[in-house]
């Protein structure tokens, strides 16, 4: 199967074997409009849930206790506060946290004593804590000015980097469209939104910014002197660079989703609620549609913005009329790429035509 998989490989780099990812472009962008529509929708319905950090409030943390029944912690804090509405949770294999809304001292008091009796333990084994507001919005403020300042880095390094601010621009596209996406999942899944969920929510678009100037970088060294020859089209030559680079995507992906994964699993069933559970999650989900934007959105969508210039419009209309000409087709598909990459191959000649032209 390895051996499988790198052939597989092999024949995508070499051209001997191709997708056309770019021609698609269509079916990429109708997926991605459908997900980022549906996680707009769940951001407002049924919304992301603040954590205790965000929204202010007590906190209970009752340890060694003999049963998780979190009823009964339920019933019991409704027992002294009967419009009170708490959030439990299970923390570990024998820890259950409580948050209430901000109580009193002597209501603290009072709820600490009471779940001790409830769960059978000493009054010492529960730990009460107040947490304001102000601390979550302190964070979610550094978090947005951070966001701020490095989407404006990241513009500026990736137009200077790649000398054309399109390929910026569609970096910017599939992160946002990262980013969306697994904040819209998490409001799904229901989880609390904490610090660690903000953490995961910034590292995943370093990622993202990350695969998708690895496949840009690629795409520009096979561009590159695009229009001195008319046999390939700018879109072609940036079909192949993806599929050169998808496998390089895959192993990727699948190297960084692994122990991700194994955190999450980790987190979810073993720990219970906690930060592994929060920004395990972000992660694995940031990764995974990273991987998909970087090979199906961003390059797709560079080329959309490319073949707007007139120079390479006008050159892709030439290169179309040639092979009208010579009865090769007039379509930019997956045969056409086929017929384009095959001549990549190590070792063949590409024949005269492929010669860069003596610029006049």
């Amino acid at each position: 199967m390895a051996v499988g998989f790198a052939q597989w490989g092999n024949d995508l780099y070499t051209g001997r074997r191709s997708y056309d990812i770019v021609g698609r472009k269509r079916l990429w962008f109708t997926i991605s409009f459908t997900l980022v529509a549906i996680c707009a929708i769940l951001l407002v319905k049924p919304g992301l849930n603040p954590g205790i950090e965000f929204r202010g409030g007590s906190e209970f943390v009752i340890s060694g206790v003999p049963t998780n029944d979190q009823k009964l912690a339920a019933d019991t804090v409704a027992s002294f506060a009967p419009e009170e509405i708490p959030r439990v949770s299970t923390v570990g294999t024998s820890s259950l946290r409580i948050q209430t809304a901000t109580l009193s001292n002597t209501e603290v008091e009072k709820a600490a004593a009471a779940l001790a009796v409830a769960y059978d333990v000493p009054v010492t084994q529960v730990t009460s804590n107040f947490v304001g507001p102000s601390w979550g919005q302190d964070v979610s403020s550094k978090a947005i000015r951070g966001l701020i300042v490095f989407l404006v880095l990241v513009t500026l390094v990736l137009t200077i980097y790649f000398r054309n601010w399109r390929m910026a621009v569609a970096a910017l596209l599939a992160l946002f469209h990262d980013l969306i996406i697994t904040v819209g999942i998490y409001a799904a899944v229901g989880w609390e939104v904490t610090p660690a969920t903000v953490i995961g929510f910034l590292t995943i678009l370093g990622y993202s910014i990350y695969d998708t100037v690895v496949v840009f970088d690629k795409v520009r060294e096979n561009t590159t002197g695009v229009l001195d020859q008319s046999r390939f089209t700018y879109a072609e030559k940036a079909n192949l660079a993806v599929n050169q680079t998808l496998v390089r995507s895959i192993n990727t992906s699948v190297v960084a989703l692994l122990p991700v994964s194994g955190i999450l699993f980790i987190g979810a069933f073993v720990l219970g609620a906690g930060t592994l559970r929060d920004i395990a999650l972000a992660l694995f989900v940031g990764m995974a549609i990273g991987a998909f934007s970087s090979i199906f959105l961003a390059t797709p969508f560079e080329v959309l913005l490319r073949e707007r210039e007139p120079k390479l419009h006008e050159h892709t209309a030439k290169v179309l009329a040639n092979r009208a000409k010579d009865g090769s087709g007039e379509q930019v598909g997956a045969a056409a790429v086929g017929r384009a990459t095959a001549q990549l191959r190590p070792g063949s000649h590409q024949g005269n035509a492929a010669q860069p032209r003596r610029r006049k």
